[in-house]
């Protein structure tokens, strides 16, 4: 399957978000919007409101990457500020059965991720319920992180057990995503390639994305 690049707002200029993205709106596959609520992890991104007046602005695809306690709660409000996946954590919810089944309720596709130090087998169950895997190759929260290479197997282990069983699901991998790192993350198995800093926080964004989908595509 073709790389797809999503990047991440948090690492957008808050100031000018909406002249930020269109900037790299033809060069890009998507946008990745990160929620945090303080909680689930210690920091605060942005809320419902920026989705909203962001919507407008742009016909990307929102993959809205949710770090929050109680994601489910805000499904509706999602959906109805324009995001069309919601992603969240197996650290909050260690049986999505109900939570995939919410999401998709209310018109969302619905993707599962895992921090680093959990362990592949936390997801592997829930596998068939999922349209996206999303591998955190840092530990989430912060912007401008160092790529841990061990969650490769993760990344290898996910591919493997998606093939053999015809899974629709795509991978998706967050967290310290450079042209070296995202070549790795690819020849691993991954599909989507998160990239904040590397995108948003390069003088030139486009060239940046032209260079990660160099590198992806080697």
């Amino acid at each position: 399957m073709e790389a797809r690049i999503f990047p991440s707002l948090l690492a957008a200029d808050f100031s000018r978000l909406a002249d930020d993205v269109g900037q790299v709106e033809e060069a890009v596959d998507g946008l990745h919007v990160d929620v945090m609520d303080g909680h689930f992890v210690p920091n605060i991104s942005f809320g419902l409101s920026v989705i909203e007046d962001l919507r407008p602005t742009t016909k990307l695809f929102f993959d809205t990457h949710l770090m929050m306690s109680n994601p489910a709660f805000f499904f509706p409000h999602f959906k109805a500020a324009g995001c069309e996946m919601v992603t969240v954590h197996i650290e909050v919810a260690p049986d999505p059965t109900r939570i995939a089944e919410q999401a998709r309720a209310n018109g969302l596709e619905f993707g599962l991720t895992l921090n680093p130090p959990t362990p592949f087998v936390a997801v592997e169950p829930f596998l068939h319920l999922v349209d996206n895997l999303l591998i955190m190759s840092v530990f989430p929260g912060f912007g401008g992180q160092a790529f841990i290479p061990e969650v490769l197997e993760k990344v290898e282990r996910a591919r493997e057990m998606i093939d053999s069983e015809g899974m629709a699901a795509d991978i998706q991998i967050d967290g310290g995503i450079t042209p070296e790192t995202g070549r790795q993350a690819r020849a691993a198995g991954a599909d989507i390639f998160v990239a904040g800093t590397a995108i948003f926080g390069q003088p030139n964004p486009v060239a940046a994305v032209a260079e990660l989908r160099a590198a992806l595509e080697d």
